[in-house]
């Protein structure tokens, strides 16, 4: 069952990463970061900018991930006292998990999720802890898009009870985040000259991830999830105290 989870944990930080309020401003997100312009990058010393994008990328990815995973364990933590209500958050969450996923859509607008969140920095705090900071900006700020699948990853790790497995259901969810990220911040100049193309596939994208929200929502109402992965023991299903994906 955790492995199901893990990798629905994983593409829901990939398809994070595709949303339209981060994919499109990765490459601004690189040049500020490593304070290179985009036509340094394109004629500028290649040994050093590969230096300083790889150093610079993962503090970035470094400073995200370190809020992704308090947040998961501290949702864990919180499930803990939550225990004796979970049949009520399984229909609620399932409930949520399926707005979420028709609002990604486009089916109809949510004026708080719609709401710009992010914190915007008019310059990169100094050196390489600088990049850590943005990170850290950028987990705690950009809500807009990313807020209704990290939700679901958070309500899921909530469902736990166990800090160390909302620790890694969080930490796969931000390695699904980070790997395009990094992978995009060494290709950055093949990213730019891409991007037309990627942007034109930008509905298809938010439909997909509408859709494995809504998928994941109604497997979270209806406590189907292990049925991805065959019987499960009564012990390991919710009114026991655990977690639907442990």
């Amino acid at each position: 069952m955790d492995k199901i989870c893990y990798l629905g944990a994983f593409l829901g930080g990939l398809l994070s990463f595709l949303s339209p309020c981060v994919l499109p401003i990765v490459p601004s997100y690189v040049s500020f970061i490593t304070g290179i312009s985009f036509e340094d990058f394109k004629t500028g010393n290649k040994a050093l900018i590969r230096k300083l994008t790889i150093i610079s990328s993962l503090l970035f990815i470094t400073g995200f991930s370190t809020v992704f995973i308090l947040l998961g364990v501290f949702s864990s933590f919180i499930g803990r006292f939550l225990a004796i209500h979970y049949d009520v958050i399984r229909i609620v969450g399932g409930i949520i998990i399926i707005v979420f996923g028709l609002y990604v859509m486009g089916i109809f607008k949510i004026g708080f999720l719609s709401m710009d969140k992010r914190v915007h920095l008019k310059s990169k705090p100094r050196g390489y802890i600088g990049s850590f900071v943005v990170g850290l900006t950028f987990a705690t700020g950009w809500t807009p898009c990313i807020g209704p699948i990290l939700g679901t990853i958070l309500l899921i790790a909530s469902t736990s009870g166990s800090a160390f497995y909302g620790f890694k259901l969080l930490f796969v969810y931000s390695l699904g985040l980070a790997i395009p990220f990094f992978i995009t911040s060494l290709a950055i100049n093949t990213f730019l000259s891409h991007f037309s193309l990627v942007n034109k596939y930008m509905r298809p994208i938010l439909i997909l991830s509408g859709l494995f929200l809504i998928a994941f929502g109604i497997l979270f109402l209806t406590n189907s999830v292990t049925f991805l992965v065959g019987l499960v023991p009564e012990s390991l299903k919710f009114p026991s105290g655990k977690s639907l994906c442990q």
